[in-house]
């Protein structure tokens, strides 16, 4: 039984826990149990095998993880402080995060048959760090990490989008700060999540791409609704495509095998 994977993805402060959020929800009132690693990590701060979480229908994830080198990520080398790291640092330690999170709990999860919902992923990387650092995108895809995750593609991408000057407004109220944080770097970033280039790749790899504009007026209520109205039409589609063809859901979870490769000469944004 093949699992399901969605990754929510965007700017900082553009809306993606509300949507993460409202999956939860949709989750919780179907009666299906909820592994959150963020809160198990909070709870025995250590990281689980599959093997300790296996009895969980849905498992809420996120990137940077909690865990290892996701932690030194968050807390140093993302802080705002008198430290820096240099490009090629910071993309192995994303790459490596992501590897060890993809090895230990997101395929095992996708070959057992579980809900994966996440909030951020490599298509961060894809987005970020090219303007940061200039690195280039076919180097990114090239670290171990971000090939297996590109292997391993989402099922469903949802992209929360807002514009600049709101981010920017949202981003400036919270207390802890990052190395992102400034307006310009924000429209590069709003560009390139709005790309058609990125919608194209993820298509290339057999994923359904949907857009969530957070801008006011629109509410936290509206975005949840969008959200779940995105959701049911996905597993609506799903349904009636493998009805058509006769397929009961089973198989491989992602991977190679699935014909997600993508050509890297393809993708030098």
């Amino acid at each position: 039984m093949k699992g399901t994977f969605v990754m929510v993805d965007g700017p900082d402060g553009s809306g993606k826990s509300i949507v993460i959020g409202s999956l939860e929800s949709w989750a919780r009132s179907r009666g299906f149990k909820i592994l959150n690693l963020n809160y198990y990590y909070e709870e025995r701060r250590s990281l689980p095998s599959f093997d300790e979480i296996y009895t969980s229908d849905v498992i809420v994830s996120e990137e940077p993880s909690p865990f290892y080198i996701g932690q030194a990520l968050r807390e140093e080398m993302l802080a705002q402080n008198e430290r820096k790291y240099s490009s090629v640092s910071l993309a192995q330690a994303f790459a490596l995060d992501r590897e060890i999170l993809y090895n230990r709990i997101i395929i095992p999860a996708l070959k057992a048959g579980k809900f994966i919902f996440q909030d951020r992923g490599v298509i961060t990387s894809l987005v970020y760090q090219p303007v940061e650092s200039k690195i280039s995108l076919v180097d990114l895809m090239r670290l171990p990490g971000n090939r297996l995750a590109l292997d391993y593609a989402p099922d469903l991408v949802i992209l929360t989008i807002a514009s600049p000057e709101q981010i920017m407004q949202r981003i400036e109220k919270r207390a802890k700060k990052s190395i992102f944080e400034n307006l310009l770097f924000q429209r590069k970033i709003v560009e390139r999540y709005n790309s058609v280039w990125l919608k194209q790749m993820l298509e290339n790899m057999n994923a359904t791409v949907k857009y969530i504009n957070t801008d006011s007026p629109k509410t936290v209520e509206d975005t949840s609704r969008e959200t779940i109205q995105i959701w049911n039409e996905f597993l609506n589609s799903r349904a009636g495509h493998q009805r058509q063809s006769g397929q009961d859901g089973s198989g491989s979870a992602g991977g190679p095998e699935n014909g997600r490769n993508i050509k890297l000469t393809e993708f030098e944004h």
